[in-house]
């Protein structure tokens, strides 16, 4: 069977990865005071959230490449319910920015049951996931030249 080629994801600029991580840090937290804070500041909250879902489900659910390996029926399986579930995230985020403490919830639930191990952080994985993000919104979004360097410090 023929793999699909999929198309190299698109980085988010370095703000959009520093709102939407702080924002589900926050909501994992429970820090209510602050998710309302990253909620009032950012209107466009729950297109971030989806994108940054995104950049967390694709790599981990997508067909191996053809170096790999053949794909197994696990790995189309695991494939269709990653779309699936960023489907279903673009649907609810056509809703309103009312959906961005759902979504935030329905990608820290993602985190926690796949990409966690044993005795692992959900907290530890986030910063770990939005180091990432943010290092690729950096590399991709690089500053104007002679522009004072920012750092960025994720705590």
């Amino acid at each position: 069977m023929s793999q699909p080629s999929v198309a190299p994801l698109a980085p988010m600029t370095p703000h959009a990865a520093i709102s939407a991580f702080a924002y589900l840090r926050a909501v994992q937290a429970g820090d209510t005071e602050a998710a309302a804070e990253f909620a009032a500041a950012e209107p466009r909250l729950a297109a971030l959230l989806v994108d940054a879902a995104t950049q967390i489900v694709v790599p981990v659910t997508a067909l191996p490449g053809p170096d790999t390996g053949e794909a197994c029926e696990d790995t189309f399986a695991l494939e269709a319910l990653g779309r699936v579930f960023l489907t279903t995230l673009h649907t609810w985020e056509q809703t309103g920015p009312d959906a961005a403490q759902g979504i935030a919830r329905s990608v820290i639930a993602f985190t926690e049951q796949i990409l966690t191990e044993d005795h692992e952080d959900v907290a530890d994985i986030l910063r770990q996931l939005e180091a990432a993000g943010v290092g690729q919104a950096l590399d991709a979004h690089p500053a104007p030249a002679g522009a004072h360097p920012v750092r960025f410090t994720i705590a």
